[in-house]
């Protein structure tokens, strides 16, 4: 029988990167492009968060998982589009919390997840009254990009495992 540690380093499925989004300046409309370039500590070239807190910040990068567009706009009781939500990447077919302390590779770019994405008080106005609720435990992950290169729709999305960092880290 696996320990725990065994079970959470391992991510055998194997998902699919379904829209880019990014968002070229605070409260602009969320662009949606084929492909952009990710940039070692900077983040996504086109993205206002990128080069953000000198490079170091966790967030350079956000990810949501594409199953969980219906349970949101169930759970907020309207029609909910990815751009609302304002994550970069939707991604589906992987868990994207069992990632959130891995290393994964998307196409030829590897992430390191940096932790979960909650909500801001922005989805009581994208998604009405109960947005912000609607949205806790499903707003993705965010990351920070470890070795750069393009990103494109339809490019795989796998774990390459904890990342160092997060080794010694528990939880699930």
């Amino acid at each position: 029988m696996p320990t725990l540690q065994e079970l959470l380093a391992r991510v055998p499925h194997v998902g699919a990167l379904e829209l880019i989004l990014l968002r070229p300046a605070r409260d602009a409309p969320m662009a949606r492009v084929t492909s952009t370039n990710a940039e070692p500590g900077q983040g996504l070239v086109g993205d206002r968060y990128r080069g953000r807190q000198g490079g170091a910040g966790k967030r350079q990068v956000s990810l949501i998982q594409a199953e969980h567009l219906p349970l949101l706009a169930a759970w907020a009781g309207v029609e909910v589009a990815p751009e609302q939500l304002r994550r970069n990447l939707v991604v589906r077919g992987i868990n994207l919390l069992a990632l959130k302390t891995h290393r994964f590779r998307v196409g030829d770019v590897v992430l390191e997840g940096a932790g979960a994405c909650a909500p801001c008080g922005k989805m009581e106005t994208a998604l009405g009254e109960g947005g912000f609720a609607a949205m806790r435990g499903h707003g993705g992950i965010v990351a920070r990009v470890a070795l750069g290169g393009t990103l494109r729709v339809g490019d795989p999305v796998q774990s390459l495992g904890p990342a160092k960092a997060a080794t010694s880290r528990r939880g699930v």
